[in-house]
């Protein structure tokens, strides 16, 4: 498969998945009359992948600054396994679940300075991080040196960003969390 193929793959995804979160958050699609219960538990569930996902990312630095290769490839995949999971809890949360407001008072400008950030890098870090990994993983190949050079350009930029976002996950949890109706 080729670079420009994959890059157009990664580019088709981010923007399908971007136009997925806007639909659903606009409540476009028809909602069920009864909502599972299960749903009221991904918040909390999403909070927890993000948690979780900022330490396997900081434990990925870890290995990869000790030169310990194997683990940071099993971490990252792990990682991109959780994000993905979260993604798919996200998407079925925002698709079924009521909004829920942050009230006014004085902490609302920081929460949504907070959520606006998570929002817009979410957004971006993806085909960042899928570039990073299709290069990660390319560097097993004949001409590997190439592609390591372009991962290790690529995570200078994914990973501050994908760890910001899974930060701020959390964070927008815990504060709108105490105004959830259900």
């Amino acid at each position: 498969m080729s670079d420009k193929l994959v890059f157009r793959i990664v580019m088709g995804v981010s923007i399908f998945v971007f136009i997925a979160v806007v639909v659903l958050n606009k409540k476009i699609l028809p909602v069920p009359e009864s909502i599972p219960s299960f749903v009221y538990k991904l918040p909390k569930l999403n909070a927890m992948l993000n948690g979780t996902c900022s330490l396997l990312l900081l434990l990925s630095l870890y290995m990869i600054k000790q030169k310990n290769i194997t683990a940071h490839k099993k971490l990252n995949i792990i990682t991109f396994i959780l994000s993905s999971v979260f993604l798919l809890s996200y998407i079925t949360y925002h698709w079924l679940a009521m909004e829920t407001t942050y009230p006014e008072g004085p902490l609302r400008a920081t929460y949504l300075i907070i959520l606006v950030s998570h929002i817009v890098l979410a957004a971006l870090v993806l085909p960042l991080v899928l570039l990073s990994f299709y290069y990660g993983l390319k560097t097993q190949a004949s001409n590997g040196h190439v592609y390591y050079q372009k991962h290790k350009r690529l995570t200078r930029w994914s990973f501050p960003i994908w760890l910001y976002v899974t930060i701020t996950g959390v964070i927008v949890y815990v504060m709108i969390s105490p105004y959830y109706s259900f």
